[in-house]
């Protein structure tokens, strides 16, 4: 083992890891935390070990063919099946650039204190992909660092939240090592199949064993593309590990502070703390019903308003770090499906204009409600799309014909 190889093979786990910290996540972790306290924590735990386990298929696909999963379902499937799983990848890839502009439009509108509607948040995010795409002409490596960059402003800003609230650890622990869930109902079950959808991304298994092919290995050797499965693997554990620790921070800030509370206390103390955004919370027993945009009010009502920046701070590193992560893995999808070589301005404007229009329509139209209430419909049409990716990838990785030596065992 030399560190100095697992550094060289450093950078596409990280990428792909952006994908179990979108605001969709982040989303399905505040609520997952206010509606059922600590005892879905296993239901993240044993998606992201999942995740993991697709995650170093399709990363081994990518290193043993040199292909990546578009391609070889190109060369595989007939016409009909390879039209449609290219149509649900990009369904998948729409869905989760909504998500993106939803979360950066409200970390905007937080931030500015409400000067940036939310109509102008959904606008501003158009420009911001196009200054990835100008980071993009530097060179993969610096585009790594850029997103390692972001991922440590994630761990900091809701490692902030999580050090203020100061959860109990033992609930923590019970919630992540014991599979149950005491008196839970619909509610937490719809959050566990939310957390499913929100942590395993379908087009991340096309990008992923697409990012793998950055880095030159012999595949005529058998014990150089050993070695790239085994440091491709070790990062890809070092990057979901990271990621994992940042969504238990966010479920256990929401699990410990505002888990059973009600409308009416949070309406009380916002008043108190003379908040702009304490209208939000009528005075009323009904139970406490967080997104990410009552999160942050609530955590500025509660910690004083560093907490709300912050939280806010957190949400736009989320959102602009995976509307990149997006526009790749839509490139690659369309290349290997339909073989179209377009330029990534292109495949930027197309994915962006179709994810743009209705968000866009309804931060115009509707309050930021709905704009979030958005966000937990995408994660269930996420979990709905999955088996498009898995499918493909436990097929090719199970066939010694695709594999050779490397096919999954039984």
């Amino acid at each position: 083992f030399s560190f100095r190889k697992l550094w060289a093979f450093t950078g596409p786990g990280f990428l792909m890891s952006i994908a179990y910290l979108d605001p969709g996540n982040i989303e399905s972790d505040l609520q997952s935390g206010a509606v059922a306290g600590f005892k879905l924590l296993w239901v993240l735990m044993l998606a992201t070990i999942i995740g993991l386990l697709l995650q170093r298929l399709a990363a081994r696909l990518g290193v043993v063919t040199g292909l990546h999963l578009a391609e070889v379902c190109n060369r595989q499937y007939q016409k009909v099946p390879r039209i449609v799983l290219w149509l649900m990848v990009e369904l998948a890839i729409i869905g989760s650039d909504m998500q993106e502009v939803i979360g950066s439009a409200i970390a905007l509108n937080l931030l500015s204190m409400g000067k940036i509607p939310l109509w102008g948040g959904v606008l501003i995010t158009i420009s911001d992909t196009f200054v990835f795409l100008f980071l993009d002409k530097y060179g993969l490596r610096k585009l790594e660092a850029f997103f390692g960059f972001l991922i440590t402003i994630m761990a900091i800003t809701f490692g902030y939240e999580y050090v203020t609230v100061k959860p109990d650890q033992g609930s923590l622990l019970k919630g992540l090592f014991v599979p149950y869930c005491q008196n839970c109902g619909t509610a937490q079950l719809e959050q566990a199949v939310g957390i499913v959808g929100a942590v395993i991304m379908p087009h991340n298994m096309y990008l992923h064993s697409a990012l793998v092919k950055s880095r030159q290995v012999n595949r005529a050797n058998k014990r150089e593309v050993q070695e790239a499965n085994k440091y491709f693997f070790i990062e890809s554990c070092i990057a979901l590990f990271i990621s994992f620790i940042i969504n238990i921070f966010v479920v256990s800030v929401f699990a410990e502070a505002f888990f059973e509370k009600t409308n009416e206390n949070v309406s009380a103390v916002c008043a108190n703390a003379s908040s702009p955004h304490s209208s939000l919370f009528p005075s009323n027993n009904q139970t406490l019903e967080v997104d990410i945009y009552k999160g942050g009010v609530v955590l500025g009502c509660y910690f004083g308003p560093a907490a709300l920046y912050i939280w806010a701070i957190g949400i736009l590193a989320a959102g602009q770090s995976s509307t990149m992560t997006g526009t790749y893995s839509g490139q690659f999808v369309m290349e290997g499906f339909l073989n179209l070589r377009w330029s990534r301005f292109a495949r930027v404007l197309l994915t962006r204009s179709i994810a743009i229009t209705p968000t866009l329509l309804v931060a115009i139209f509707q309050d930021v409600e709905h704009l979030t209430g958005m966000n937990d419909f995408l994660n269930v049409l996420m979990s709905l799309q999955l088996p498009f990716a898995l499918i493909p990838v436990l097929t090719f990785t199970s066939l010694p014909s695709v594999m050779n030596d490397f096919a999954n065992g039984l």
